[in-house]
């Protein structure tokens, strides 16, 4: 699992001080960044070098309680399954000890010059395999 915190600024957050959602997906992309350059692999390196981006595909999102203006943000990634080309993950994202939203994310790696998919290069996939997490058994979820 990767977990890092990023605080919930004045500027994502409506007049009333509650976070405006579209900001959340604009952090949430920070987050996956911040994810993939802990693994070794920076995305200006992966997209000038390796000419390849990995868009979102599918987002499905649940949110349960309200982010406030001045909340650090607790985000969890758990890497669900590795296909060819495409990356399945799920955030958990608390403050204040409890749970303000979910996501199922799933991403692809894409060529840049091309715009269609592309395998992982096995680098890539190795680091992502070190941090596959498959549900336990008893996960009402599975």
């Amino acid at each position: 699992m990767f977990t890092i915190t990023k605080p919930l600024r004045f500027g994502d957050c409506d007049p009333s001080g509650i976070a405006y959602f579209p900001s959340y997906l604009n952090i949430l992309v920070g987050v996956l960044e911040d994810f993939f350059a802990s693994l070794g692999f920076r995305w200006r390196a992966m997209n000038e070098e390796r000419r390849m981006s990995m868009p979102t595909v599918r987002l499905d999102l649940t949110f349960a309680s309200p982010g406030f203006q001045g909340d650090a943000l607790d985000f969890s990634l758990v890497v669900r399954a590795i296909g060819r080309a495409s990356l399945d993950m799920e955030h958990t994202i608390s403050a204040r000890g409890s749970v303000l939203w979910t996501a199922k994310h799933r991403i692809v790696a894409t060529s840049l010059d091309t715009h269609n998919s592309t395998a992982w290069p096995e680098d890539i996939r190795a680091a992502l395999t070190q941090h596959l997490e498959t549900p336990h058994a008893h996960d009402p979820a599975t």
